[in-house]
């Protein structure tokens, strides 16, 4: 039988970042700005990697090339998905990114990048930025132009347990007071639009403004995406969205839970609470893959989870 693979996440210093998941999660963080956990990629930027098992001490990145046979003998090169914790201790830019066929041209072959995100926790009268009011396009790069961000873009208040889909092309930013489980194509490449006058070693960060109005979806068109709960005796499941690039499930369990793994993965994101998967300790902040083939994985305990899967 195969083994479940828990992650060990790479960790990422930012100027908003802070020290929440050292608090709620008890991560060993490298500074009191870490603002991401890229808790399950392969990306080169970032590769996660396994802790315990077989295949200790592997990266992602490498056990996708080296080892197809855990996640279905894929035909993509690299591992499509990216789960990312995200803690902003301060606003994050104001940004967009573009869709597959854009970063192929403009990106040197790179994917795109649509992500949805799940509100982990957040402050009290924290909010977030999703889409603007520019009805056309030629407004819309007047309004950048001339720098009238508060007439732009549309910012509302949010609370533990929300849901956003933000597919490539959405005018978005996480803000301050938040922490975000982020679940994307594995891609790094962000348009900034606008970074507050922020100085970084001195100097303002640079700004992607031709690009960002190439590839603004205009106008905004939001969609909620998430689903019904489906209440069941010792579990509750809700779908949080279903797209071309991943499906994303919420789990909250009673009691126990059977989950049929049916895909060539299935990424698994422990949000509240503790239990067991197969007899393996698990508690919020775990991030692991449940491989090709693994047939059911059971789980028990008081906790809720997010599943991601192609």
């Amino acid at each position: 039988m195969s083994e479940l693979l828990f992650m060990e996440p790479c960790f990422k210093t930012m100027i908003w970042g802070g020290h929440k998941m050292r608090e709620k999660y008890g991560y060993s963080i490298p500074s009191e700005e870490t603002g991401e956990a890229w808790a399950i990629s392969g990306h080169q930027n970032g590769k996660s990697t396994v802790k315990g098992g077989t295949y200790d001490g592997w990266n992602l990145d490498d056990l996708w090339k080296q080892h197809g046979e855990l996640f279905g003998h894929p035909a993509e090169t690299s591992f499509p998905l990216l789960v990312k914790v995200i803690d902003a201790n301060n606003d994050l830019s104001i940004q967009v990114h573009p869709d597959d066929a854009y970063a192929a041209v403009h990106e040197n072959g790179s994917k795109g990048k649509t992500e949805c995100w799940y509100v982990l926790d957040c402050e009290k009268g924290a909010d977030i930025i999703v889409g603007h009011h520019a009805r056309t396009r030629e407004e819309l790069v007047q309004m950048i132009d001339e720098g009238k961000w508060d007439q732009l873009l549309n910012c509302f208040p949010i609370h533990k347990g929300d849901f956003f889909y933000i597919p490539s092309g959405t005018v978005h930013a996480i803000r301050k007071g938040t922490l975000i489980l982020e679940v994307q194509q594995s891609s790094d490449v962000t348009y900034r639009l606008y970074d507050y006058g922020r100085l970084q070693n001195g100097k303002p960060r640079e700004l992607h403004l031709d690009k960002s109005k190439d590839v603004i979806t205009c106008p905004h068109s939001g969609v909620s995406t998430t689903g019904a709960w489906d209440d069941r005796k010792d579990y509750r499941v809700r779908q949080l969205v279903k797209s071309q690039y991943f499906t994303v499930e919420q789990w909250k369990v009673g009691t126990a839970l059977d989950l049929e793994q049916k895909y060539d993965f299935l990424l698994v994101d422990v949000t509240e609470g503790s239990g067991m998967a197969d007899g393996i300790p698990v508690k919020a902040g775990d991030h692991f893959i449940v491989p090709y083939q693994y047939g059911t994985m059971h789980v028990e305990g008081n906790l809720e989870i997010i599943t991601s899967h192609l």
